[in-house]
């Protein structure tokens, strides 16, 4: 056999040799193929800065990463062991807490006291103590300017508690009811968190990343962002579907220090090579229990994997259910917990709650009457389970006289913006939803909600209802409740006498699996009038 027959075949066999031992370590080890948005072989595909001027420190990069290289989730069976790959990748600062002098006076008895009159539960090693005043977390003076400016006397429970954790660049769980306050809890963090990073070069994508479900709630994020970061030029840009791409992809490549967004449209500007996610050390996940029932739990963990692994990750829900702590042991890393008030599904105790048991064919005079009623020029939000209902009864109410207008998943954008701002502006104080409002609508004064058809879930029930009595304020809610929804009554009532409310004894007897009251127990019946309902008081 020739000479250069023999090396052709040496040099073959070798190729494949190397190829097999990179396929099989590849299968182990899946992060090597997909952890950096398609350059994670390489290296270099995170820029060098070391040498840039700006990088304060890296004690906590050493304190935080390189000493533990296996950090696992906290008394889980699934913990990840898995060691972080950072070669290549610029250290970074995350731990800014020093502890007030008032804050580490405080003794054992007196933080446990707190904390149950906060009803503040935490699990997690080295949990710092809360604090009680803005003054104690140490912010620098231009988040305290907006503190100020924004005319807020106290923290919330879950902020008091929050932001010593999240300034000392550990990965969080907050556990905490709608309107609690969380949103400021991440953010003005991030705030500090960007501020000690080396500033954007060209090309640089952004340094955090909020998720969230819908357009509503990101749009509301960003507004937040936008006034507390203004003070230190952070600039933000909000990437969600359903409108042009042009200016979120100017804003993109401009160069913004946060980006606020959904998953599906943020998939969509990674992959058109808008944007990337090298530089993002600080990942907020923003109501991750309706993110899963929304069905985004492929695109999270697509999105995360194109993150560096020493990442801190914020990871907020109003609920605990088993999908979405399955999520948190995948992605969280030695994590503080902080729940406010229980774990257990519950409904702010601000807010009244009564129940009707109806027929479907009585509801809508049944809410003439109950608008009659109540209809004093404060907001009032309905909610639908379907868009056709949502735009049935608001096109009945208008032809009815009452100013009502809807939002729902299949209206325009710019529609859905122009109702919410009607809405807010009390120009039209009667807006019809279906779910999509139901999480992030945050609009000061809603004083009732009103539950045309019961949601599909008690987590729903308990989120609609949460856009009244927000921020200490006090709220109503009605809600309508037909046989068809008997399978919620046991769970529905658990919710009511957890937060002192009567429950009427048509429901009691539907929780016990009694037949529907006369009036109520059948579809076929067309009567019209209010028969058989009770009052609301």
């Amino acid at each position: 056999m020739h000479g250069s027959t023999l090396a052709l075949l040496y040099h073959s066999s070798k190729i494949y040799i190397t190829f097999r031992n990179l396929n099989q370590s590849c299968l182990q080890n899946p992060q090597i193929m997909s952890r950096y948005d398609s350059r994670s072989a390489d290296p270099g595909s995170y820029r060098d800065r070391r040498t840039d001027s700006g990088f304060g420190g890296g004690s906590s990069y050493r304190s935080s990463s390189s000493s533990s290289i296996k950090r696992d989730y906290e008394g889980s069976s699934e913990a990840p062991q898995r060691k972080l790959d950072l070669d290549g990748l610029t250290p970074f600062e995350k731990n800014f807490y020093v502890e007030s002098p008032s804050v580490s006076a405080m003794s054992e008895s007196e933080v446990e006291e707190y904390r149950r009159r906060r009803e503040i539960t935490v699990e997690g090693k080295d949990v710092p103590k809360p604090v009680k005043a803005f003054q104690d977390v140490g912010f620098p003076d231009y988040v305290m300017q907006e503190i100020v400016k924004a005319g807020f006397t106290e923290p919330t429970p879950i902020q008091a508690q929050g932001w010593p954790m999240a300034l000392k660049g550990r990965d969080l769980i907050g556990i905490a009811e709608t309107g609690s306050g969380k949103t400021l809890a991440y953010l003005l963090p991030a705030i500090v968190h960007v501020n000690a990073q080396p500033f954007l070069a060209p090309g640089d994508g952004p340094i955090v990343l909020v998720l969230a479900p819908t357009r509503e709630l990101a749009v509301q994020i960003q507004q937040e962002a936008t006034k507390f970061g203004a003070s230190s030029r952070i600039k933000n840009t909000c990437i969600y579907g359903g409108v042009p791409k042009g200016p979120q992809v100017r804003d993109l490549q401009k160069g913004v220090e946060v980006v606020i967004a959904t998953p599906g449209r943020l998939i969509d500007m990674l992959e058109s090579h808008h944007t990337n996610l090298r530089r993002v050390t600080y990942l907020v996940l923003d109501e991750a229990d309706r993110m899963l029932d929304m069905g985004f739990e492929p695109q999270i963990r697509k999105i995360i994997n194109q993150i560096r692994p020493d990442r801190q990750t914020l990871y907020w829900s109003a609920t605990w259910p088993k999908e979405v702590e399955h999520l948190a042991r995948l992605f969280l890393f030695n994590p503080y917990k902080v729940i406010i008030g229980s774990e257990d599904l519950k409904a702010n105790h601000a807010i009244r709650q009564l129940v009707e048991i109806v027929s479907e064919n009585q509801k809508y005079n049944k809410l003439v009457k109950l608008l009659e009623d109540i209809m004093d020029g404060s907001r009032i939000l309905i909610f639908m389970d379907t868009k056709k209902g949502c735009d049935q009864v608001t096109r009945q109410l208008r032809m009815d006289g009452w100013p009502a207008l809807s939002i729902h998943g299949d209206k325009s954008q710019a529609e859905r913006d122009w109702v919410l701002s009607e809405f807010k502006a009390g120009k039209s104080p009667i807006m019809t939803a279906t779910d999509v409002a139901a999480r992030g609508l945050d609009v000061k004064d809603v004083k009732y909600v009103i539950n045309y058809d019961f949601p599909g879930s008690l987590e729903d029930y308990v989120h609609r209802i949460g856009r009244t009595g927000r921020a200490g304020a006090k709220g109503t809610a009605y809600t309508f409740f037909t046989v068809a929804n008997a399978r919620f009554a046991k769970e529905l009532i658990s919710i009511l006498e957890e937060a002192g409310q009567k429950v009427s004894p048509e429901l009691a007897a539907m929780g016990r699996g009694a037949p529907p009251p006369p009036g109520h127990g059948s579809f076929r019946d067309r009567g019209r009038g209010f028969g058989g309902g009770r009052s609301w008081n």
